[in-house]
């Protein structure tokens, strides 16, 4: 939880360079915390008062090389992805490995950085999937990758063990069409949805859900809530 984080003062950013991410920087900043940003980018370099303190150009596949970055972070916010706009829309093997499996590889090491945490203070990871996760955005391979990411979020919760549970947090962040390069005729501002994801954070709830369409605030709950069921099944027939 944000306002009662006390200690909690480095935030990691994925995507720190997009849209979304900039407003996020700017907003953990004026909060008075360090913020990494982790990009792609060669030209994203600079530091100032809007940017993160610190950057860190990363590749996607490499992620295990970022294990030393990740042990400095409170609080992960994995929002890094692709959404590709062409026609033929055929990239599906980039968008799974850029929206779901390389998120996923972020999520295992921080998982195991948290796991050997001797800090009494829980790590916490949050990642931004998408309401494409269950509804149509017009783009089969976003909606496949968004489905991928978001389900695996969602076992890998249920089925943390209770030690890890007390030192790792996981939320998961469901948007609805946000304005920026990928989509300029998104609905919501980046600013908005930043100071929306700020303020829900610091409630206890798994889900942290922005959107205009009041079907996500059904669907979704609903599906972590069968998922949850599912995933007691599991336990119970594994003892």
């Amino acid at each position: 939880m944000i306002n009662s984080m006390g200690n909690k003062k480095n935030i990691g950013i994925t995507g720190a360079s997009g849209a979304l991410g900039k407003e996020l920087t700017k907003l953990f900043r004026q909060k008075g915390y360090k913020v990494i940003g982790f990009t792609h980018s060669k030209t994203d370099s600079e530091v100032n008062l809007e940017s993160p303190n610190e950057w860190i150009r990363w590749e996607c596949g490499k992620e295990s090389k970022l294990r030393k970055h990740l042990e400095k972070i409170d609080i992960l916010i994995l929002n890094h992805g692709i959404y590709n706009l062409s026609r033929e829309n055929i990239n599906y093997q980039n968008s799974i490995e850029i929206n779901a499996l390389s998120k996923f590889k972020f999520l295992d090491l921080f998982e195991d950085i948290a796991r050997k945490n001797k800090s009494p203070t829980k790590k916490e990871i949050w990642i931004n999937t998408s309401e494409a996760e269950l509804l149509p955005a017009l783009n089969p391979s976003y909606e496949i990758s968004k489905s991928l990411i978001g389900q695996l979020i969602s076992f890998k919760k249920n089925l943390l063990d209770k030690d890890t549970k007390k030192k790792l947090v996981i939320r998961k962040i469901i948007l609805g069409p946000f304005k920026s390069e990928l989509n300029p005729i998104g609905i919501m501002s980046p600013k908005f949805v930043s100071k929306k994801i700020y303020d829900l954070a610091n409630s206890k709830s798994y889900l942290i859900i922005i959107s205009p369409n009041p079907i996500t605030y059904l669907l979704f709950p609903l599906k972590e809530f069968l998922n949850f069921l599912y995933c007691q099944i599991i336990y119970k027939y594994k003892s």
